[in-house]
């Protein structure tokens, strides 16, 4: 699926090139960064290639993340339909630009774009280990809705996972349709 372009206040979002795998290894090689994530860290920049790259009948749709300010890859954002009106959301940001409100400013575009487009519920799965990325859910206003036990098998083992939701309707204290 193609992944059109969008932009936020200090970042733009567009489907990933070849030219931004030596900056996205950065973050698919980090083991802290990958420690939550479905697969290990990358061995190489070709590894990040193909990851990356969409593939045709691919239902998710992915961009990377750029700093418009320095025109550096800093991370992906992905979007899959799992049922009509329904998506899910991942996302990554590389050790280096975390901590500067990035990861909240991507997917809260990603939100807007995807409500935009018609979805009626985003949700995300989490690691409960992972309490950055629990900490963005919650403080984006989603809900947690549920726990799969032993959900994943990972390079760090079996893991469960929550599932975290978010209405149209709920986003950013929007009335009821």
């Amino acid at each position: 699926m193609r992944a059109e372009p969008f932009e936020s206040e200090r970042l733009t979002m567009r489907a990933p090139t070849t030219d931004d795998a030596p900056a996205l290894f950065e973050a698919y090689r980090d083991p802290r960064v990958m420690r939550f994530w479905s697969s290990p860290p990358h061995g190489s920049v070709a590894e990040t290639v193909a990851y990356v790259t969409p593939h045709a009948g691919d239902q998710w749709r992915q961009w990377v993340i750029v700093e418009k300010a320095s025109g550096r890859a800093i991370g992906t954002l992905a979007a899959g339909e799992r049922r009509r009106g329904v998506m899910e959301v991942g996302y990554l940001l590389s050790a280096a630009a975390s901590g500067r409100g990035f990861a909240r400013e991507a997917v809260s575009a990603l939100i807007d774009l995807l409500f935009a487009q018609g979805a009626r519920r985003v949700f995300a799965d989490t690691d409960p280990d992972n309490a950055r990325s629990i900490a963005l859910l919650v403080d984006l206003g989603f809900q947690r809705e549920g726990l799969l036990r032993a959900e994943w098998e990972t390079h760090i083992g079996v893991r469960d996972s929550v599932i975290w939701g978010l209405l149209r309707d709920e986003w950013r204290g929007k009335p009821a349709r």
